[in-house]
């Protein structure tokens, strides 16, 4: 891994439960701003990610990050623990930015005894149903992050501690994003994502590095696959989707908080992105 300074990790429980599926597991296109750890116990289901089918077995944890794109199949018996867990939002940059995260590994006998030991800590957080159209953007998913505000602190320094434990288990085999890549470009994305809360301009991004704005831009679209503007934005969109699950921001609040001068354009901004009006978005938070 890169000797660049690390990241924290700032994660919270959201749900954890265990689910038994009998050929009921069939969802497409979910998007939600938290990730998701699978614990498989029995039976075969896959998960699709990025054009890639990956076979979800017996004995393997599987993370999907926040913010992907991905669809569930299943076409028989299969039983499963699963997480769901979301960063701080206000956190310096968001840990799958910096890394890239294996989607299987296997599971040890301590990394099974976490599962089942958060299971245990939290019987109220199970999902109270399993199509994410319905859980993903629902006031039971808000009474969860009040549960989580509320609850003793003990048991949320424990639930952190083994969210944590677990993490570790994929980012011991994580890669660096954008390996081997000079620190200045490291440099751009950390102020970006410090900055998120203002307007930022490629101007700003070069002289912070000392180059020039159409340098940085060859650079950062040769390492990133993308234009920083449209890099900011993402992120921008993303951080508003996560400031809605944990706070009842308003969408002119929520505008200006992200450094939008003109609320029509941060919603037409994240209609692109995410697929829906910020209002439709919120509207779901409240169902």
């Amino acid at each position: 891994m890169s000797s660049y300074p690390k990241n924290k990790l700032d994660f919270s429980l959201l749900n954890v439960g265990y689910a038994q599926h009998n050929a009921d597991w069939n969802f497409k296109d979910i998007r939600s701003p938290f990730a998701r750890i699978h614990y498989v116990c029995e039976g075969q289901a896959s998960i699709l990610v990025d054009k890639e089918r990956i076979i979800l077995r017996p004995g393997y944890l599987y993370l999907t990050p926040a913010h992907v794109q991905h669809s569930y199949s299943c076409n028989g018996a299969f039983s499963l623990y699963y997480i769901h867990i979301y960063e701080n939002p206000e956190i310096r940059s968001s840990i799958f930015d910096r890394y890239t995260f294996p989607k299987e590994i296997q599971a040890d006998e301590l990394a099974v005894d976490l599962m089942q030991r958060l299971h245990a800590l939290n019987p109220g957080r199970a999902l109270p149903m399993y199509d994410p159209r319905g859980y993903d953007h629902s006031a039971g998913l808000m009474k969860n992050i009040a549960m989580q505000v509320a609850s003793p602190f003990a048991r949320e320094v424990e639930n952190q501690a083994i969210v944590h434990l677990l993490m570790s288990r994929f980012l011991a085999v994580a890669i660096d994003s954008i390996p081997e890549v000079d620190k200045r470009l490291l440099r751009v994305i950390d102020y970006i994502n410090e900055h998120i809360h203002r307007p930022i301009s490629i101007e700003q991004l070069a002289g912070h590095v000392f180059l020039s704005n159409d340098h940085l831009i060859r650079l950062f679209k040769k390492q990133m696959n993308t234009t920083p503007v449209r890099y900011i934005n993402q992120k921008k969109i993303e951080k508003a989707q996560l400031m809605m699950l944990t706070d009842d921001y308003s969408i002119q609040e929520l505008s200006f908080a992200l450094g939008f001068e003109h609320i029509t354009y941060f919603n037409r901004l994240f209609k692109k992105i995410a697929g829906e009006t910020p209002t439709g978005y919120k509207r779901r938070l409240s169902i």
